[in-house]
């Protein structure tokens, strides 16, 4: 009898830890998709400057027209991205697009004089300082996620369960991580 109730003991003790693992991965997955979403609210109000931006420096800029142009492509790729590694790569060429556009701008005392423009650049760079953040925090907890998944023996739930990793959000450019050049 007393063999019974330890067989018992464990097979309870088992399907608890199952529970609490299967738990704390939803929750983190969750946590993840939460973060992603956060980065997706701060790359709107980007795709909301931009339009602004763009229209601002128009005419001070006329024989910049491609780089413009480039700009306003990417964001409309970017939008209309379809998957977290489609939107990633969009997003990373639109990074680099905007520190371009940047780039440009500082070489127009005219332009960096307009109050408008100072307001929507300061505005775009305070995005992009929220959207670095937010990268980093879903990046922290896709990597906790990714990590919990394949160690043990939360791999075993995860496995049973068909949890799949996140990926990172990585600059995929190597544009991108350069730092843009300013001519004063």
């Amino acid at each position: 009898m007393t063999a019974l109730y330890v067989l018992l003991g464990v097979v309870v003790l088992l399907v608890l830890s199952t529970i609490l693992m299967y738990n704390s991965l939803i929750t983190l997955k969750k946590r993840v998709k939460n973060a992603w979403a956060q980065i997706d609210v701060q790359l709107k109000r980007r795709y909301d400057l931009i339009p602004n931006l763009v229209n601002a420096v128009k005419g001070y800029m006329d024989f910049e027209k491609e780089t413009l142009q480039k700009v306003i492509e990417a964001r409309s790729k970017a939008m209309n991205a379809s998957g977290m590694s489609d939107k990633m790569q969009a997003e990373g060429e639109l990074s680099g697009m905007l520190s371009r556009l940047m780039a440009v701008v500082e070489q127009y005392p005219d332009l960096k004089a307009s109050q408008n423009v100072r307001q929507l650049m300061e505005e775009l760079s305070n995005t992009e300082n929220r959207i670095g953040f937010a990268r980093q925090f879903y990046n922290d907890l896709t990597t906790r996620f990714n990590t919990r998944i394949r160690v043990f023996p939360s791999n075993i739930i995860a496995s049973l369960f068909h949890f799949e990793a996140f990926p990172w959000f990585e600059l995929e450019e190597p544009e991108a991580r350069k730092a843009p050049e300013v001519k004063l």
